[in-house]
């Protein structure tokens, strides 16, 4: 169960009670600064501006330099993306949290003051769906968010609240008096949407990094947003996903819209992104599969994929590696494994 957080009229009267008696008399000021923190932790602390990226005339980002969570980035770990409509602005994945959230709309200032009509969740993982309570906030409850429909199941169940807890504790509370807010309206494989003078098309092509991810084509500029399928100078995380349908959905992706801009959830955009990648989770994948159809068992497959030069290629460029590398292979040979049988 998470943690109970506190709703925003309740911090105030907490504030303000504290600060004054209960006869309505002013206390000391060291008590107002107690006061003043107990908030802070209560709801944490706002989150810095982060770099802005203009990535096409529709297509822009507010970039996570860090692939991870920690209390020093208050969980500032993964691509906020603004898709720039004459009708308004749509944003696809919006944080791991709602000062994640805000300190967004404060870039989106920067850019354009048209309100936000749409919000597009690209999978069930809470950096990229808890920062909708601030866009709810903002622009009131009626705003669309758009998930797969497995998305939207996963966080309005269990999901949401694991993912809100989970985000307190790596972050030391940085992202408490965080709301889950789920998605409301389903778009699948081939849901098209029209904003004005910009078209969306959405595409799902079984479990990749999830079963449940939306990658979004910004037609008219030829970008798309791939989510977490594909990370750039990170190893997406493959506890929830599949090797062969991560190769299949970036196969069907570059046959589908050729010479795109890819946009990943980590990482900066690319137009070889996939085929990169395609390098590292087939490097990884087919040693494996090799190892079991030879009878060798975890850790041979493990030697096999670290003396595989396409793999070694992305250790000192990828976060986390040394960390992660080993559960990866052992995802990959349990993959391998099953679909031997």
């Amino acid at each position: 169960m998470a943690p109970q957080t506190f709703r925003p009229e309740r911090r105030h009267l907490l504030r303000h009670g504290l600060a004054l008696g209960l006869s309505g008399t002013l206390l000391l000021p060291p008590v107002q600064r107690w006061a003043q923190a107990a908030d802070d932790f209560i709801r944490g602390p706002a989150v810095p501006d982060q770099p802005l990226q203009r990535l096409s005339p529709r297509v822009a980002m507010v970039f996570a330099a860090d692939g991870f969570p920690t209390p020093e980035n208050r969980g500032m770990m993964a691509n906020i993306i603004f898709v720039l409509t004459s009708v308004g602005v749509v944003v696809l994945d919006t944080g791991a949290s709602v000062q994640i959230g805000e300190m967004a709309i404060r870039r989106l200032r920067t850019l354009t003051d048209k309100p936000v009509v749409a919000v597009v969740n690209s999978h069930y993982h809470g950096d990229h769906f808890l920062g909708n309570d601030a866009f709810v906030q903002a622009f009131g409850p009626a705003l669309p968010i758009h998930a797969h429909p497995a998305a939207r199941a996963q966080i309005q169940g269990m999901a949401g609240n694991a993912w809100r807890s989970l985000m307190e504790r790596w972050t030391n509370g940085a992202t408490m008096g965080t709301q889950v807010v789920p998605p409301d309206r389903d778009a699948g494989h081939g849901t098209t949407l029209r904003f004005g003078d910009t078209t969306l098309k959405f595409h799902h092509h079984g479990r990749a990094h999830t079963e449940a991810d939306l990658c979004v084509e910004v037609l008219e500029d030829g970008v798309v947003y791939v989510g977490d399928v594909a990370m750039n100078g990170r190893i997406a995380n493959m506890d929830d996903g599949s090797y062969l349908g991560t190769l299949k959905t970036f196969d069907t992706l570059e046959r589908d819209v050729p010479g795109a801009l890819w946009v990943p959830g980590h990482g900066h955009a690319s137009r070889t992104l996939l085929a990169e990648q395609r390098l590292l989770f087939s490097g990884i994948y087919r040693n494996c599969e090799a190892a079991v159809k030879a009878g060798e068992d975890e850790a041979q497959a493990r030697r096999r994929v670290l003396a595989d030069p396409t793999v070694a290629a992305h250790a000192g460029r990828t976060q986390g590696w040394d960390g992660n590398i080993g559960k990866y292979i052992s995802l990959a040979y349990l993959e391998a494994e099953k679909a031997a049988f």
